[in-house]
């Protein structure tokens, strides 16, 4: 395992983070292909076998930034697709992708996307996590209600037979919001792609079916 040499002077869980990032081939492999990071590996993993993208669609990124999973989406859809990314953080262009400096939870937010797109959204995704802070049952709260104001989003945005895929971690809250999607969408499962660490709790959610609002 790679390791550090100003480690004792860092904490133990960034120390730990950094030098997993150093020892991942997904990390090494996304430099040489030169994407923007390793969480593109876990979209193409996904989209490959549960064939999320089709030609043409709309699709709607959530926490967009970097931008990885944009930058597969918009190779998966075509020239004929639309994705656009929202996140409150700013994110270098990426060409074919439209960039929102936008908070989701902006009650106009909705809206000001289905005027963009000319239309409800075919794919709603959404990678997003808060910031740790290394107590786990804190950290899962966190990212659950994240996932819980994504779905909540995507209800009001998606077409009928619409697709949302969202990051949950496990820890016993995720068994209700699969439940909620249950109504609303024709099929949901959980999906753990390769490229997610096996040491990691994340796991992903893939609805499929949107019935309509």
């Amino acid at each position: 395992m790679a390791r550090l040499k100003d480690q004792k002077s860092r904490k133990l869980s960034s120390r730990a983070w950094l030098e997993r990032q150093l020892s991942d081939p997904y990390v090494a492999r996304a430099k040489r292909d030169g994407l923007r990071s390793r969480a593109a590996y876990k979209l193409t993993e996904i989209d490959d076998k549960y064939k999320v993208f089709k030609s043409g669609s709309r699709v709607v990124d959530l926490g967009a930034a970097p931008g990885g999973w944009s930058e597969i989406a918009t190779k998966r859809v075509g020239a004929k697709g639309r994705i656009i990314a929202l996140d409150i953080l700013d994110m270098k262009p990426i060409p074919g992708v439209e960039f929102l400096h936008l908070d989701f939870l902006d009650n106009a937010a909705p809206n000001r996307l289905k005027e963009l797109l000319g239309g409800p959204a075919d794919v709603v995704l959404s990678d997003m996590a808060a910031n740790t802070t290394g107590h786990r049952q804190t950290d899962h709260l966190r990212i659950m209600a994240l996932a819980e104001a994504a779905v909540q989003f995507a209800r009001e945005v998606l077409a009928p037979n619409g697709v949302f895929l969202c990051k949950v971690l496990q820890g016993g809250t995720e068994a209700n919001l699969l439940a909620e999607l249950k109504r609303d969408f024709e099929s949901v499962k959980h999906v753990k792609p390769p490229a997610s660490r096996t040491d990691s709790a994340e796991l992903y959610l893939l609805a499929r079916g949107f019935r309509g609002s």
